[in-house]
């Protein structure tokens, strides 16, 4: 191809292809205070995973046997371009920040047999140390193997039984989006803002659904390009399973 010839319509402006994740690193045991902790990269966006266990559950669940997993997600004031203010100094938590909390959450609870938890509780922070598109993808594909750790530091301490199956499953996510017309995974954020179509994919490893978030932007969809994007989708979420399953076999570096 010469230098004055169009670009191919299937390789995007980083030289991906439109089936390619951007390069993904998962840091495990990154923080040394976290029972469990992971410093995940999807290209230039970099996600802070550290999971807290506590020995013990919220009042609500006291004497039912079960244990509770629930997430916390923030955008470091510099995460972006330009400078956010911190929620904590607003007063308020955005409804941004509620709504990936939540998912988040629901994500992990997806995979986890709170009765083989015990009476425990795990919270995963997810800070975002530098944005550039698919921050709550990266965050739950992270978030997992913070948790994973830090259920096997609760096992260590002898807060779960040495038998007990508490995760069920791995889960990951990602984003995927129709730009131009064509369907493609892992939206950098020059290509999210610029999608006609705009969604996140959680799927867990045996590649079932835990959430679908779909809109079109612009104009509507239809089931071809809705099945296109899913196939994407979970064919991206494997391949995060399998970063997820490497990061986990290696000694965590506490």
């Amino acid at each position: 191809m010469t230098e004055s010839a169009e670009p191919s319509a299937t390789v995007r402006k980083d030289g991906r292809s439109v089936d390619q994740l951007r390069p993904i690193t998962i840091e495990r045991g990154w923080s040394a205070h976290a029972e469990g902790s992971a410093l995940i990269s999807f290209g230039n966006t970099k996600v802070l995973c550290t999971a807290s266990f506590t020995n013990g559950v919220p009042r609500w669940l006291t004497g039912k046997g079960k244990g509770w997993v629930t997430a916390e997600y923030a955008m470091l004031p510099r995460a972006t371009n330009d400078r956010n203010d911190r929620e904590s100094v607003k007063g308020r938590i955005g409804g941004r920040t509620h709504e990936i909390s939540r998912l988040i959450g629901r994500a992990l609870r997806a995979v986890v047999d709170t009765k083989a938890l015990g009476e425990n509780t795990i919270v995963i922070d997810c800070d975002v140390l530098q944005a550039d598109g698919g921050t709550r993808t990266a965050a739950i594909t992270g978030a997992y193997v913070a948790l994973a750790d830090a259920i096997e530091w609760g096992r260590s301490k002898k807060f779960i039984g040495q038998k007990s199956q508490v995760l069920l499953d791995s889960v990951a996510a990602v984003s995927v989006g129709i730009i131009d017309g064509e369907p493609m995974l892992d939206l950098a954020y020059v290509e999210d803002v610029r999608a006609e179509t705009d969604m996140n994919v959680v799927v867990t490893g045996r590649g079932l659904f835990v959430e679908v978030q779909g809109t079109a932007e612009g104009a509507p969809f239809d089931k071809r390009e809705l099945d296109a994007l899913l196939e994407l989708g979970v064919n991206g979420c494997a391949e995060l399973r399998d970063h997820q399953t490497a990061a986990l076999a290696e000694s965590a570096g506490r």
